[in-house]
């Protein structure tokens, strides 16, 4: 296959799409697992409660930094390649915590390839597919990832229960998989034939997508909800470390995982339950308000068999929530800046939302307040939604007149 006359590349069932899915599998499930291994590791080498978001904040910021640059390496290489060697870089970084170095750098290569991977990953899915396929195909990578979060999170729990050297060496092993999956994905023209790598450049047109994509009321609308939703998840993701054992009193690495897989388990149904086209994206935001809620809800529940229910609702709102708008930035991206370089874009504004969301948790981990921030940020992420649904209806239809 090749994308050589401009037509995709694939179909949504093509041999193409399931090497990117199962690729996408493996290394998302790696990203997982090793979150809870490498903090299971920190716990037996007894590093303090604080520095434990210290470590995601690490993998943020690699995102941050790279983003310059991660867009124009994704359309300047055929994107299977790209996502080949961003799995090699994880690869790197977790042999490293493997062999006794240092967590936090490990962890920071691991950001790094990660930071590389994202921008191929959802730029190769406008490559290879077009219209309304591209939003089904987002559901389908949803899913997949959904499905690595389930089975990774578990999996670094239960596995770090048993033997915490031995879940850093399975999650090695996984990004391996991914690499060799990566392998089975056609070599496409890269979208842009002749790219310079001049790193002053590149921050100069960094900035300029920044600037187009940020006119675009289409695209801000996009990248701010998106953003508000990964501040969200990050957050949930360390408020169910910290809240578990307080409010349940249970100590295990394996609780919190299954707790973080009911979430995946909803993001499932919901990534999949899509009815909104592109024309209809707004019809997304109330189920982002309702995440609001529910996130309120589930900070002051004591009681574990309400939180797994709690947790599947709030999945089920995030996956309906995140899935078109995702869909509508890589369908306007890659008519302007390229999808790669939109979703490096992307990436910048939704990880410095994650930065800041885990500075506010590192802050009150002290204090022993999981439920009022809990509380707290629910409220906020339901009225931060509300008001961008309210200025995206605006613009729309001041743009009709």
């Amino acid at each position: 296959m090749s994308s050589h006359d401009g037509a995709p590349a694939g179909g949504l069932w093509s041999r193409s799409m399931m090497a990117v899915m199962v690729a996408q599998f493996f290394s998302a499930f790696g990203d997982n697992a090793l979150l809870f291994a490498t903090l299971a590791l920190m716990k037996t080498l007894h590093y303090p409660d604080w520095s434990h978001p210290i470590l995601q904040m690490l993998f943020v910021g690699a995102y941050i930094v790279l983003a310059p640059f991660v867009g124009h390496f994704a359309d300047g290489f055929p994107k299977g390649r790209v996502m080949m060697v961003a799995n090699g870089v994880k690869l790197v970084g977790t042999l490293l915590v493997c062999f006794g170095g240092d967590p936090f750098l490990g962890y920071c290569l691991v950001g790094v390839g990660a930071a590389a991977y994202s921008p191929a990953k959802y730029g190769i899915l406008g490559e290879l597919t077009t219209g309304d396929q591209l939003v089904r195909a987002n559901g389908l990578m949803e899913g997949s990832t959904i499905a690595a979060i389930l089975i990774g999170s578990v999996a670094g729990g239960v596995l770090a229960d048993w033997h915490v050297a031995g879940a850093l060496a399975i999650c090695a092993l996984t990004y391996g998989l991914a690499m060799l999956a990566n392998l089975f994905i056609p070599r496409l023209t890269a979208a842009r034939t002749r790219p310079h790598h001049r790193p002053l450049e590149m921050m100069r047109a960094f900035y300029d997508h920044c600037r187009l994509l940020g006119r675009d009321g289409q695209t801000r609308f996009a990248i701010i909800g998106t953003s508000l939703f990964w501040g969200a998840g990050v957050t949930l993701r360390f408020l169910l470390v910290l809240w578990v054992p307080v409010a349940l009193g249970i100590t295990d690495n394996t609780t919190p995982t299954t707790l973080n897989a009911m979430v995946a388990v909803g993001i499932v149904f919901g990534a999949a339950a899509q009815f909104i086209r592109l024309e209809t994206v707004r019809r997304c935001m109330p189920a982002g308000i309702m995440l609001g809620g529910a996130v309120v809800m589930f900070s002051v529940q004591h009681h574990l068999l309400p939180a797994y229910g709690l947790l599947a609702v709030i999945g089920m709102l995030g996956g309906f929530f995140i899935v078109p708008l995702n869909a509508l930035l890589q369908h306007r991206g890659q008519q302007s800046v390229g999808a790669g370089n939109a979703i490096a874009v992307q990436n910048f504004a939704k990880n410095i939302a994650m930065l800041l969301m885990l500075g506010l948790y590192t802050l009150v981990v002290s204090l022993q307040v999981a439920a009022a921030i809990g509380v707290g940020f629910g409220l906020l992420f339901a009225l931060a939604i509300a008001v961008l649904w309210w200025f995206s209806r605006g613009e729309a239809r001041g743009s009709q007149r």
